[in-house]
């Protein structure tokens, strides 16, 4: 009883940090660069430690020690297809991301199209973001029903409530300071703790060798399929997802943006190798845990009270809590970025209407107006958190949607001259409606499969006839506006200091 006061106690201790560093951010906090993308001022180490804790949630975290007990090191995959995802963003795009001096994906296809059709992407953007808020939030309640054993409602509403606070009070700067502070616990509590506490349990690497079976040493145990489907949704996902672009925005120069990025992306593949390591020892040292039954995530916790000694194991647990919020609050701040800046203006231009949301010559109004977006969109979350029980689908579909509606146009527009707009808009089009009309057939039954919502091949053939539809329209279309072009150049050269502002979305005149 003592020892389980003690661990609940400091997760209480971090709970309340997170609190106190949304204070501080608050003072960082005076315009609208600060609220969302931290004044574009953070260096190698702040950059770094937010954007490995971004990408580095639950699923990272808990689900990659479940991964590594249930298939040994090949459970890394995951985790590797994160940060393989990291480094090439950063190595190949974010230099170009960063000088662009934007606040949205939508808007650098606004900027490299100069058509209003590509906005339609702001839409799957939102789903997306609050989508993946959801889950994070449902998924940090679980470990707070575990501590503290409350109702799984009351968990989702005071995890959702703290994160909600830090958030809506400094925006980018609270979470970032956050993220810090999350990101070394996660690195102590994994690496230096975790690890080698239950690798001692189980006897070292001769002791696990001697106990299990070779398929838990082999690295492509979890499947060939499997692990293509990886970096097909996560590698993928991560090129293009506002919350990972949105960290890229905060970086104070290209360098910082390109190399502290492949730093952290290194970071995550290290990470993917200690859980899986941290996994495969606890099936030594722990053989019993009902995972049939209970779930492979249940491993992280089983560990975290049998094996590390008391207060040790309390620091786990608020690694895991710390993985699961630093990946909510980078995804409510994206989704309430992308909702005022691209979706309410987008949505009202169908009715005929203008709306600027930017107010940018009263900065204490505008952060005001970014506080209010935040905080609306984390109760959204919250709710939608409490009501459905498998938040888990909807993800799916919008990660499924974002990469086989949105990436040929993404990543087409950063690489090739020739794309046009009107491509751009129909391999979205294509790509996200063949992907959803898949999904639907997988999910019925109409198309037998044992994976129904959850199959392959919905991103692959809306990938494919995506980018189809996107070469040959743009070999039969006008090249982009030379206008547009030449003010894409200038921004991709960093010759235009300016920031765009929030709602700015060009258009080109011959529109």
């Amino acid at each position: 009883m003592e020892s389980s006061a003690i661990n609940i106690a400091i997760v209480v201790v971090y709970l309340l940090a997170m609190l106190a560093f949304g204070w501080w951010g608050k003072s960082r906090t005076k315009n609208n660069s600060d609220f969302l993308v931290a004044g574009r001022r953070l260096g190698p180490f702040l950059y770094t430690g937010t954007m490995a804790a971004v990408v580095l949630g639950g699923a990272s975290t808990v689900g990659g020690v479940g991964l590594g007990y249930k298939f040994g090191i090949s459970g890394m995959w995951l985790v590797v297809a994160i940060g393989s995802g990291v480094l090439l963003l950063s190595l190949l795009f974010a230099g170009t991301i960063q000088r662009l001096k934007i606040y949205t994906v939508s808007q650098m296809l606004s900027l490299r199209y100069g058509s209003r059709a590509t906005q339609t992407s702001g839409i799957v953007m939102l789903a997306y973001t609050l989508m993946l808020c959801a889950t994070s939030t449902g998924a940090y309640a679980t470990i707070f029903v575990v501590l503290f054993d409350w109702e799984r409602w009351l968990a989702i509403a005071v995890g959702g409530a703290i994160v909600l606070v830090y958030s809506t009070i400094g925006g980018m700067w609270s979470i970032t300071l956050a993220d810090q502070v999350q990101f070394i616990i996660k690195t102590v509590g994994i690496f230096f703790l975790m690890l080698p506490f239950v690798m001692n349990a189980a006897g070292g690497m001769d002791g696990i060798r001697s106990r299990l079976e070779d398929s838990f040493f082999q690295i492509d145990g979890i499947g060939t399929q499997t692990i293509i489907t990886y970096f097909v949704v996560y590698t993928l996902g991560l090129l293009i997802g506002q919350d990972i672009w949105q960290r890229v925005f905060t970086a104070k120069t290209p360098t910082v943006a390109r190399w502290g990025g492949a730093t952290a992306g290194v970071y995550c593949i290290l990470y993917g190798i200690a859980g899986a390591l941290i996994g495969l020892a606890a099936r030594v040292a722990l053989p019993d845990i009902d995972v049939a039954n209970l779930g492979k995530d249940v491993v992280y916790a089983e560990v975290a009270t049998h094996i590390l000694p008391v207060g040790i194991g309390g620091l786990v647990m608020a690694a895991a809590v710390a993985a699961m919020m630093s990946t909510a609050s980078g995804a409510l701040i994206a989704a309430a970025t992308v909702a005022r800046a691209d979706v309410v203006p987008f949505v009202a231009s169908w009715f005929g209407k203008t709306i600027n949301t930017d107010d940018s010559e009263n900065p204490e109004h505008d952060v005001k107006a970014n506080r209010y977006w935040v905080l609306g969109l984390g109760v959204v979350a919250v709710l939608i958190s409490m009501a459905a029980q498998d938040v888990v689908v909807a993800l799916t579909i919008a990660y499924d949607i974002l990469v086989g509606g949105l990436l040929v146009a993404i990543l087409g527009g950063l690489v090739w001259k020739r794309g046009t707009g009107i491509a751009a808009a129909w391999s979205m089009a294509v790509g996200s409606v063949l992907t959803l009309a898949l999904l639907i057939l997988f999910a019925v039954g109409i198309i037998p499969s044992a994976d129904g919502v959850y199959a392959n091949e919905p991103i692959y053939y809306g990938l494919a006839a995506s980018f189809i539809a996107y070469v040959v329209i743009s070999l039969l279309t006008p090249p982009t506006d030379p206008a547009v072009r030449e003010a894409w150049d200038k921004r991709v050269a960093g010759a235009v200091s300016e920031e765009l502002p929030p709602e700015a979305h060009p258009v080109s005149s011959h529109k």
